[in-house]
Formats: C-alpha cells, structure tokens, sequence
C-alpha cells in the first residue's frame, strides 16, 4: 500500500460564530467547537483511508489557547499526521481571526485518532503518511511518542473502567 501526502487529507471549513454558539463568558462553547473538529477529523480520516465509515478512537488532546469571541471567524484545518495499521492520527489547528481587525492566532490545537472500517464493521489496513512541510514533518516524527501515550492512556482507561461501579446511583 502506497503512503500518502497529508495534504491529500486536508480538509479546511471556515465558519463564523453566532450568538447561539456562545456561552456565559460570550467565547464559544468548547463543546460546539469539539464537534467541529470531530466532524472535520472525520473527513479527513475517510479521504485518507478512502474507507466508507471511520470511527473516532480516541480525542487524545484539545488545547483550548485562546477564546474565540462572536466577532472572530473560526477556520478549522485537519489532516492525517500520523498512521499505524488501521488506525489515522488526525491534527487539527483552529485559527481565530478577528472579522474587524483582521488579526489571526492559533486558539486550538487537537489530536483525534479514527480507525477505518470495512463493511463488517472490522478495522482495515490504511497508509502510511510521507510529510512533505517542515509542519507536518515535526507531527510525524512525534507521532510515535502519542500513539505510546495513547496506548498507555487507553490500558489505564480499561484498568480504571474494571473497577467502576454500574450501579444505579439512585440505588446505592
């Protein structure tokens, strides 16, 4: 299977902030902001594996830098920055930019990690990735070092959820 470029899953939607998108501070919703990412992710996820349906794995990170305010556009740009064998690391960068102003800054950043599927529903093998920008090289080298991470947080998750009551807590 031949490896692909990242810009070959680059998936960019600019979109403005209305006033139902916002919360009590007037920035907007962190949750209204996950669900873009989410939605641009898993774009990206299926153009990179050309997969009919990719599943969200895992959010592995969102770093919320900078508010986001009802006079600033929010573009999200995503793409594949790291593979193993089914499953697509997936960078995702939120610019803010100030509609009046002009002025742009990094507000987000977040890793997302989807897993293509076959019709059965079983993962499939994706390809590889070949960075070509110095961003996207940077990404890919310390891919390996996050999917290590993840492994780990997804053990502890499993250790942790084995000792989770599933009682009804208006029971207990």
């Amino acid at each position: 299977m031949e490896s692909k470029h990242p810009k070959d899953s680059r998936v960019v939607n600019t979109d403005q902030v209305l006033c139902s998108d916002l919360n009590n501070y007037n920035t907007l919703f962190g949750g209204v902001l996950m669900k873009k990412l989410d939605g641009c992710a898993v774009l990206s996820a299926r153009r990179h594996s050309r997969a009919k349906e990719c599943v969200t794995a895992s959010t592995d990170s969102i770093d919320f830098l900078s508010p986001i305010y009802q006079t600033d556009s929010v573009c999200i740009e995503s793409f594949v920055s790291y593979t193993g064998e089914s499953s697509m690391e997936i960078f995702c960068k939120v610019i803010a930019e100030d509609m009046i102003s002009g002025e742009r800054r990094i507000a987000t950043t977040a890793f997302l990690t989807f897993v293509a599927l076959n019709e059965r529903k079983k993962p499939i093998k994706v390809p590889g990735i070949s960075p070509v920008t110095e961003e996207e090289k940077k990404l890919f080298e310390t891919g390996p070092e996050r999917e290590q991470l993840r492994k780990l947080k997804r053990e502890k998750s499993k250790e942790l959820a084995g000792s989770i009551s599933l009682e009804k807590p208006w029971e207990i």
